[in-house]
């Protein structure tokens, strides 16, 4: 713990344990919320068959980014997420969508 704290810039363990329950919470909102966001846009098993679920799990992406900057700025931790999400969005070649 102690290496991760350091290589995220942490203080305390209980800002360790408050980042860990805002990516639990993330993960698991993130997923129950993909199945209503699949049926608002119409997309269901019936029509899409096997490509049901690599679908459903493209729009858990972008609903998780969200929900993790969200849930982590009612946890009081935005800048923490604020800067994880940036790091890993540029990680994954959207540096772009940020001006520096």
């Amino acid at each position: 713990m102690k290496g991760l704290k350091q290589r995220w810039g942490l203080t305390s363990n209980w800002q360790l344990a408050v980042i860990f329950v805002v990516f639990a919470i993330t993960g698991s909102a993130s997923a129950y919320l993909s199945k209503p966001f699949c049926m608002w846009l119409g997309i269901g098993k019936e029509e899409l068959g096997h490509w049901y679920t690599p679908i459903r799990l493209l729009l858990i992406f972008p609903i998780y980014q969200v929900l993790l900057v969200a849930i982590g700025f009612l946890f009081g931790q935005f800048k923490f997420f604020w800067a994880f999400e940036k790091k890993m969005l540029k990680g994954m070649g959207l540096g772009f969508l940020f001006k520096e």
